[in-house]
């Protein structure tokens, strides 16, 4: 249809209007040709932006709905926690508690790139000390045998509380997942620098190199994809966070962020 159209103002153009001006021709054609490609893009486009739109308006929905039932199960957990129960059934009921915080871990990421996707505000003030500690505490309970060493200095930075929420996981959870033949990692927070060591199996230069490559992993018996540090790297990048890695072979590693010292700087 767009070609016979196109044809047709041609011929019109030409042995109707019997224009014999070149450039007003090739301007009218041109204007005629811009028209038509939006008039297209906008028919192709529009169906998709609405597909979009839906897929977003079902996942607020859903986030909505599982809030409930989330509450719900953390609100009944704590009161059976309260009654006189058997070591047993505590344990079984500490479980529970655990894979509902997961659960309520995996709400608040969705939720996070649901903001990130439509660009709302995500930075706000919060103590960096307490947030830690947070974590740590909801990682010792994945981590049984693990000895979190702890150091926390009051902190309060202005920065994005969610999305690092997830790199502090994903430091200490790679801290773990590399110290198969050692149960420490130390966490240290002071002078606006978080660092977080441990004694695992450490890195040469040259896996240092790799470390930010997607889906590398210097263990490939190890679980999950390799995207971790790659999403680390874009988190700090994107918030002006100094990332630093020092590593020895068989000694261990050691993670440094960097934050601003106020809001302004940021």
């Amino acid at each position: 249809m767009t070609v016979s159209t196109f044809l047709g103002v041609l011929h019109y153009l030409l042995v109707i209007a019997q224009i014999q001006n070149v450039l007003l021709l090739a301007i009218v054609m041109l204007c005629f040709v811009v028209l038509s490609g939006v008039f297209i893009s906008k028919l192709a486009i529009d169906p998709l932006a609405e597909h979009v739109r839906n897929l977003q308006n079902l996942s607020k929905e859903t986030l909505h709905e599982l809030n409930l039932p989330i509450s719900t199960i953390k609100s009944n957990t704590s009161m059976l926690k309260k009654n006189n129960i058997d070591e047993k059934s505590l344990k079984r009921i500490s479980r529970i508690d655990t894979a509902c915080d997961m659960l309520a871990q995996r709400y608040n990421e969705l939720d996070y790139m649901i903001k990130t996707q439509t660009l709302q505000e995500l930075n706000q003030e919060f103590e960096l000390d307490v947030l830690v500690k947070q974590r740590v505490d909801f990682l010792k309970d994945l981590y049984p045998d693990i000895r979190f060493e702890i150091s926390l200095e009051k902190t309060q930075i202005f920065n994005d509380k969610i999305g690092l929420s997830k790199v502090i996981d994903n430091l200490i959870d790679n801290g773990v997942k590399y110290s198969q033949n050692s149960t420490a990692i130390d966490i240290r927070l002071k002078n606006q620098t978080l660092e977080t060591q441990d004694y695992g199996c450490g890195m040469d230069e040259v896996e240092l190199l790799q470390i930010f490559d997607s889906y590398y992993q210097g263990n490939k018996n190890m679980q999950g994809f390799g995207i971790g540090l790659s999403m680390v790297k874009r988190f700090c990048d994107s918030n002006d966070i100094d990332l630093h890695f020092v590593s020895t072979p068989n000694k261990g590693t050691t993670v440094s962020l960097k934050f601003k010292n106020n809001k302004e700087e940021i």
